[in-house]
């Protein structure tokens, strides 16, 4: 039954996937795309995008995605519900033992070593992502600007939200892309 397998894949996600959506990407992609066959590299590289620029955690967002593209309303319930459901027993679970739990040594260090792992996690699903993208001169060079940008922000503690350069590359896109379509317009005149 599609609705269970939607809920059960997003379940499994949220459960194991610590560090938010993003670390959720490379998992995603590996059972979503690769596995199940719900979306394809460039359907995942544009909901991602979608799922960054509106609001709400981008987990949720994509879950709720991939629910709709296979099921309609109901799909995006269940994948949201599966998604969710994990992080709400959790969360409800630890706020019991809260006091106690954060004392505890050996959670203090399973902390660092998770914090490890989401870097490298995050890193690696924006490396597979930049990979799989269609690339052109000039999504190369504004990926290279918005690293080095997003670099020197965080060296020099400017805050800058992650919304303006994601409007900026939008915009950048825009112009780029309708200066290239004007210019093949003209060339096959």
């Amino acid at each position: 039954m599609i609705y269970l397998d939607l809920f059960w894949t997003f379940f499994k996600l949220g459960l194991f996937t610590f560090g938010g959506g993003y670390a959720m990407i490379g998992q995603l992609k590996e059972i979503v795309v690769e596995k199940k066959g719900w979306l394809t590299d460039d359907e995942l590289l544009e909901v991602c995008a979608i799922a960054e620029s509106t609001p709400g955690p981008i987990a949720i967002n994509l879950s709720t995605y991939v629910g709709y593209k296979r099921k309609k309303i109901l799909g995006s319930v269940v994948s949201t519900l599966g998604v969710v459901l994990p992080s709400f027993i959790i969360i409800f679970i630890i706020s019991l033992f809260l006091d106690a739990f954060m004392q505890n040594i050996y959670v203090k260090y399973a902390f660092i070593g998770i914090n490890a792992c989401i870097a490298f996690l995050i890193i690696k699903a924006g490396i597979e992502m930049f990979i799989s993208l269609k690339k052109s001169w000039w999504q190369i060079i504004l990926t290279l600007i918005i690293i080095i940008l997003m670099v020197l922000f965080n060296i020099f503690e400017i805050n800058f939200s992650s919304i303006y350069l994601i409007l900026i590359g939008a915009l950048i896109g825009i112009i780029i892309n309708t200066i290239l379509a004007v210019k093949n317009k003209e060339e096959l005149k």
